[in-house]
C-alpha cells in the first residue's frame, strides 16, 4: 500500500544530513558547555555556533537568541515572564481568539492569576482586524501576542503591520512563528517583532529542542531559575545534540526554502483545486495568504474523525482540528472561530505538505479521497439534518 504522509504541520521527519550533524554530541563531544576544560569548551563553541546561524536566519543578534526545550516552553517563558515583569506598568495582554493551545492555555493561567486578557475575534480567514487590535490597546497593556501563521488553517497574519501598532504604542509584541519558520521569509527587525517562538522538529529537526527571540532590551523574567545558563534566562544544562541538530535544520532551511516553498505552493494549490471539486467542499482560511504546506476543508455531512481513519486505512496520514488536540471530540475552537457551525468543524480535515511529498502522493490523495468521502457520506446519520 503507497504512504502518503500528510501531517508535517504536526511534526516532520528528521532530515538526515541532521542527524549526522548531531551523532558527534551524544557520545564524542559530550561535554558539559558550562565546564573550563578544553572538552567543555568544545561543546561551549558548538553553542554558540549554533546560536549565531538562527540569529543570522532572522537577522538578529545571537545574545538574542535563547535555546530552549519546545515551542510550548517558550510560549509560556515569554507570557509569563513579560507579564511578571511588566506588572507594574499594568496587567492587560491582548491575544487573537485562534492562537496555539499553548498561548490559549498560558492566558487563562495569567488570568487566574489577576491579569486580564483580550481576546481578539478574527474574519471568515482568519485575519485579526488591525483597528480592533489598535482601538483594544490600553494604558496597561503590556504585551500583545498574536502568531505569524495559524497552525489549523494556515493563514499568514499582517506580523509587519501588527509589530509597528505595537511599537508605536511601545508595547511588547510577541509571535508564534512554530508553523512559519523555515517556510517562509523572517526579519525580526523589519517585520517590528520583539519577540519570537519556534520549534525544531517543525523544519525537519529533532523533537524536544526550540528557540526564543528576545530583542535586546525587552524586560523579562526567567521561568526556570538555576545555574544560569542562556544568559540567565533559561537555567539548565544545555541541550547540545538537539541545539545542534535545530542549527543544521536552520542551515539546510536557508538554502532549501525558496525552492521548496515554490514547489509547495504549487502542490497545495493543486490538493486545493482538486478537493473543491469534490460537492460541498469548502476550503478554510485564506485560499493565497496562508503557508505554501498548509491546506484546510470541511466537508458537508462528514465526521472528521471517521474521515482521518478511513484515509489512514488507504495510507494517506492527515489530521482533524491540530494535532495536539486531535484526540478532542470538542470541535475546532479555531474552525468556530472563523464562523463554522458546530457540525461543519466536525467535518474537517488538515493535510499538510513537506519536503518528501511529491506530485504523485498528491494524485492518489485525489483519486483516493472522493471514494472515501462519497463512501462515509452514505452511512452518514448527519445527511439530510443540516440546514
Amino acid at each position: 500500500m503507497r504512504k502518503v504522509y500528510l501531517d508535517y504541520s504536526a511534526t516532520t521527519p528528521l532530515d538526515p544530513r541532521v542527524l549526522k550533524a548531531m551523532q558527534p554530541y551524544f557520545s564524542e563531544k559530550f561535554a558539559n558547555t558550562m565546564s573550563l576544560h578544553s572538552m567543555g569548551l568544545e561543546a561551549k563553541k558548538a553553542l554558540e555556533d549554533s546560536r549565531e546561524i538562527v540569529a543570522k536566519f532572522i537577522n538578529a543578534k545571537p545574545e538574542e537568541i535563547i535555546f530552549n526545550g519546545s515551542a510550548t516552553e517558550s510560549i509560556n517563558f515569554v507570557l509569563k515572564g513579560i507579564a511578571f515583569a511588566n506588572k507594574e506598568k499594568g496587567k492587560h495582554i491582548i491575544t487573537s481568539s485562534i492562537e496555539h493551545h499553548a498561548v490559549i492555555e498560558t492566558c487563562k493561567w495569567l488570568e487566574k492569576q489577576g491579569f486580564e486578557v483580550t481576546y481578539l475575534p478574527v474574519d471568515k480567514d482568519g485575519f485579526v482586524n488591525l483597528v480592533q487590535l489598535e482601538n483594544a490597546i490600553r494604558n496597561d497593556t503590556v504585551l500583545v501576542s498574536i502568531m505569524h501563521a495559524n497552525n489549523e488553517i494556515g493563514t499568514i497574519e499582517s506580523i509587519k503591520e501588527i509589530g509597528k501598532i505595537c511599537s508605536n504604542h511601545e508595547v511588547y509584541f510577541h509571535t508564534d512563528a512554530v508553523q512559519s519558520f523555515g517556510k517562509i521569509p523572517i526579519d525580526v527587525n523589519k517585520m517590528n517583532i520583539d519577540m519570537l517562538s519556534v520549534s525544531a522538529h517543525k523544519f525537519y529537526g529533532p523533537k524536544g529542542v526550540g528557540a526564543t527571540f528576545i530583542k535586546n532590551g525587552v524586560k523579562i523574567e526567567p521561568l526556570l531559575h538555576g545555574g544560569g545558563h542562556e544568559f540567565g534566562l533559561r537555567s539548565s544544562t544545555v541541550n547540545v545534540p538537539g541545539i545542534v541538530g535545530l542549527a543544521k535544520a536552520v542551515e539546510l532551511r536557508k538554502r532549501e526554502m525558496k525552492a521548496e516553498e515554490r514547489k509547495l505552493t504549487k502542490l497545495r494549490d493543486m490538493l486545493i483545486k482538486g478537493t473543491l471539486n469534490i460537492e460541498e467542499s469548502h476550503l478554510n482560511g485564506h485560499p493565497k495568504i496562508r503557508l505554501p504546506n498548509n491546506t484546510n476543508f470541511w466537508f458537508s455531512f462528514i465526521e472528521g474523525e471517521a474521515l482521518v481513519v478511513e484515509l489512514s486505512s488507504k495510507g494517506i496520514y492527515g489530521s482533524t482540528g491540530s494535532a495536539c488536540s486531535s484526540s478532542n471530540l470538542e470541535p475546532s475552537y479555531v474552525l468556530m472561530a472563523i464562523g463554522l457551525k458546530h457540525e461543519q468543524a466536525h467535518g474537517s480535515l488538515r493535510l499538510s505538505l513537506g519536503k518528501y511529498t511529491s506530485k504523485t502522493d498528491i494524485n492518489y490523495t485525489l483519486e483516493v479521497l472522493p471514494k472515501v468521502i462519497e463512501r462515509l457520506r452514505k452511512i452518514s446519520p448527519f445527511k439530510g439534518k443540516w440546514e
